[in-house]
């Protein structure tokens, strides 16, 4: 029997924020690559990197929210396509990771040799990224909250914006020493930054993708409740996981006795999933207490 057939797709609620944010980092990328190689600076060509990683994945997650809204015509996707946005989130968990390596094996061969940076366009350029990435972390503040997804695009902007005060900090630092190898430990120090953010956001993804039991939430407490309901004897095969972001999903099992009005169960085992653990669909299964055979598997 299914239950909690309402569902809310919580990145395509934000789809808008994703949007205006991709067009705007969109553009500086294209402004601050420029002004990277023009300047020479590492600080400034490893945040038009991360840049980059952000439109790709701000794209990804665009299209992502798109795929998850549109109806299964297949009828192969039992669960629809909503596992679009945890994919996109994985690419940019190996977008982080992959610009954070390029700019920590850019910086180490950097270390000791000679290099010449240009410190205005480093402040000016800086400057104008903050402004952006400010923007942006305000638009996609909220649905970090709720999606996966937008929470992958939201950990990008953080990260950029980490980056762009790196460069305003590097670009001050040359200018004031004159000595060029301030821009290259900045972008050390901005490299590292994104690796630690990508790993973070991927321990959450592979929770996922792995189906274990959404976080904030005790499998042993919802079993006891469903337990405690009148006229469940004994729970069982309970399962909990997360399909996307905002979308708990939970099987189980519940042993009644003969007598019991087993819609009087399902509808408070139903109610008790959504309001008390949030659990947007349930698929509850009924069983007399002398039914034998579903207990017995490993798994």
């Amino acid at each position: 029997m299914g239950a909690g057939h309402g569902h809310g797709h919580a990145a395509g609620r934000h789809r808008w924020r994703l949007a205006v944010s991709f067009a705007l980092i969109g553009a500086f990328f294209v402004v601050e690559l420029a002004f990277g190689l023009l300047s020479g600076s590492l600080a400034l060509l490893s945040d038009a990197g991360h840049m980059a990683a952000d439109v790709v994945t701000l794209g990804a997650a665009l299209v992502a929210t798109k795929i998850a809204t549109r109806p299964d015509t297949t009828g192969r996707r039992s669960y629809g396509s909503y596992r679009a946005e945890v994919f996109a989130s994985l690419l940019a968990v190996v977008l982080m990771l992959g610009v954070a390596v390029y700019v920590v094996a850019e910086a180490i061969g950097r270390i000791g040799g000679p290099a010449e940076v240009s410190s205005g366009p480093m402040l000016v350029v800086g400057a104008v990224g903050l402004v952006v990435n400010l923007v942006a972390l305000l638009l996609l503040r909220s649905g970090a909250r709720e999606s996966l997804n937008v929470k992958g695009a939201y950990l990008e902007v953080v990260a950029d914006t980490a980056g762009s005060v790196g460069v305003i900090i590097a670009g001050w630092l040359v200018a004031a020493t004159g000595q060029a190898y301030w821009d290259t430990f900045v972008a050390l120090a901005i490299g590292v930054f994104v690796a630690v953010r990508a790993v973070s956001l991927g321990r959450q993804v592979f929770a996922v993708l792995g189906q274990h039991v959404p976080e904030g939430m005790d499998a042993a407490a919802v079993a006891a409740d469903l337990a405690a309901i009148d006229g469940v004897r004994d729970v069982h095969d309970l399962h909990l996981w997360t399909l996307t972001s905002g979308m708990n999903v939970a099987t189980a099992h519940l042993v009644t006795g003969d007598q019991n009005d087993h819609h009087a169960v399902l509808d408070q085992a139903r109610e008790l999933l959504r309001r008390r653990h949030g659990v947007a669909h349930a698929t509850l299964q009924v069983e007399p207490a002398d039914h034998n055979g579903c207990d017995e598997l490993g798994w």
